[in-house]
């Protein structure tokens, strides 16, 4: 008999809960959900939908479980990006903006890879000093200005637009997920 695998940690960044009074969700009751699909060392970080967890789910499969368990549990259907702790490192290692301040800084995290014609798309989008670039299944965008005057996010923010959905985290979050999910 051989032994089982050690759950690999993750973090779960959840879309459109805990926004503008919508879709309000305790990190509690986050948290207990998370536990009632077989989830360990469950932690949350501020109230906009990030876990870190340990699971021996793969990713996709955690994905699945966790948006129909809190739909049933939590009457909320947020989109759940799932990231291994060393993908997340990877992001962050793959910083195509090394010299931003943190708070210029901001990663969508997408629930698939986009298509072709939509990269193509987005690189002809020009609003300067405003960029963005898309590594994989995220993309990077960096505002000078920050988030709230900024012209490139309600054009790229759309699940609409790039087909896929999208959850967007600043680099301080990002950091701190990373920091919390080297532990455990």
């Amino acid at each position: 008999m051989s032994a089982a695998a050690a759950p690999t940690r993750y973090v779960a960044l959840l879309r459109g809960i805990n926004v503008g009074g919508n879709n309000k969700v305790s990190m509690a009751e986050l948290r207990t959900t998370c536990e009632s699909i077989g989830c360990t060392d469950v932690a949350t970080y501020i109230q906009s939908g990030n876990v870190v967890l340990s699971s021996s789910l793969s990713a996709a499969a955690l994905r699945t479980d966790l948006e129909q368990a809190i739909a049933k549990q939590l009457a909320v259907t947020p989109s759940v990006m799932v990231r291994t702790h060393d993908q997340l490192a990877e992001v962050i290692a793959g910083n195509p903006f090394p010299t931003a301040e943190a708070g210029q800084l901001h990663v969508g995290f997408l629930s698939a890879p986009l298509e072709a014609d939509v990269v193509a798309a987005l690189a002809n989008l020009s609003f300067p000093p405003e960029e963005v670039i898309v590594r994989g299944e995220e993309l990077y965008l960096y505002l000078p200005n920050g988030m709230g005057r900024a012209k490139l996010p309600p054009l790229l923010l759309q699940p609409r637009r790039l087909r896929a959905a999208i959850t967007v985290r600043n680099w301080r979050t990002i950091s701190k997920l990373a920091e919390m999910s080297a532990q455990g």
